[in-house]
């Protein structure tokens, strides 16, 4: 259940497509024609120059979204794979997300930088550019920026010893971040309902740096529905949805510990990547981080057949 993500702050959506448009309204109320966000690295200047001006002045990342729509694949496969990032490959990647601000922490750098996101691509897509790789079975492996913009967000509740679960782990590679965060003494759960995807996170996370923990018992993956969490290792700290959900799932409030936190896109058309918070006393605060664009959190037939 690895997802398609992409932060739109800053810009218009096409509702039948993935389309990134540039937003010149400064109305706040959402409809197919206009969407507006709260500033971010990836939003447009605030500024009264032309929708020409702000294209070009928008983070790098959304200005190749817009062309991966309007130029021919042939000048696409140039574009991506004769990037900076590429030529410097996994540490050229960490490198240009902290120049953006995407990447604001030493310690989410240090482990991007460990874990090769190049073990975790299926062979012949361009690993180290900024975009979400197809998978196989109606999924992909996300975008660089929301890897990071996650851990960011769950740095504090993946400090060592602690629990974290990944819900919708595809490929591993987030799973196998979380690990090398919460340490041998934590635990990094994986739960991923396509089980040639289990099997193939796990030989990846067998060549990265995280194989030792995988085979100390603190990394598992487990082929499971990810809406109802795994229970056995619950409570947990942090939990990461790589899924969109219509509502946050019970199964999942239930697992998050007093004083975690989950990560979690919510929506169908329209979806709000929400920072959920348990607070010590059982209360929950929940709070719209960025807009966003994910594969439905849906069972796994239903996957198969989209």
């Amino acid at each position: 259940m690895s997802s398609v993500a992409y932060i739109l702050r800053g810009c218009r959506a096409s509702p039948s497509s993935s389309l990134l448009l540039p937003c010149t309204t400064t109305n706040t109320s959402r409809s197919f024609s206009a969407l507006s966000f709260s500033p971010s690295p990836f939003s447009f200047p605030s500024s009264s120059s032309s929708s020409s001006e702000k294209l070009h002045k928008v983070h790098p990342f959304l200005r190749m979204e817009v062309l991966r729509f309007f130029l021919p694949k042939r000048f696409i496969r140039h574009f991506w794979t004769g990037s900076s990032i590429a030529k410097t490959k996994n540490k050229g990647l960490v490198e240009h997300l902290k120049e953006y601000g995407v990447i604001k922490s030493k310690k989410v750098a240090e482990v991007m930088e460990t874990i090769d996101r190049g073990l975790f691509v299926p062979e012949g897509n361009p690993a180290y550019v900024d975009s979400p790789m197809p998978i196989g079975y109606n999924a992909t492996i996300s975008a660089p920026h929301m890897h990071a913009s996650c851990l960011e967000l769950l740095e504090e509740h993946l400090q060592p010893g602690m629990r974290a679960l990944d819900v919708g782990s595809g490929t591993g590679y987030l799973t196998a971040c979380f690990a090398m965060m919460v340490g041998p003494q934590g635990r990094a759960i994986g739960i991923e309902h396509i089980p040639e995807l289990v099997a193939f996170s796990i030989d990846n996370i067998n060549k990265s740096a995280a194989a030792p923990l995988l085979k100390g018992g603190s990394l598992s993956v487990h082929a499971a529905d990810g809406r109802l969490g795994w229970p056995e290792l619950a409570p947990y700290d942090a939990i990461h949805v790589g899924a969109a959900a219509s509502e946050i799932p019970p199964a999942l409030l239930e697992q998050l510990k007093p004083g975690g936190r989950m990560v979690i896109p919510v929506g169908n058309i329209f979806q709000d990547l929400k920072v959920v918070d348990k607070n010590l006393d059982g209360s929950i605060n929940i709070r719209n981080e960025a807009s966003v664009r994910y594969v439905p959190l849906t069972s796994r037939a239903a996957q198969l057949r989209e």
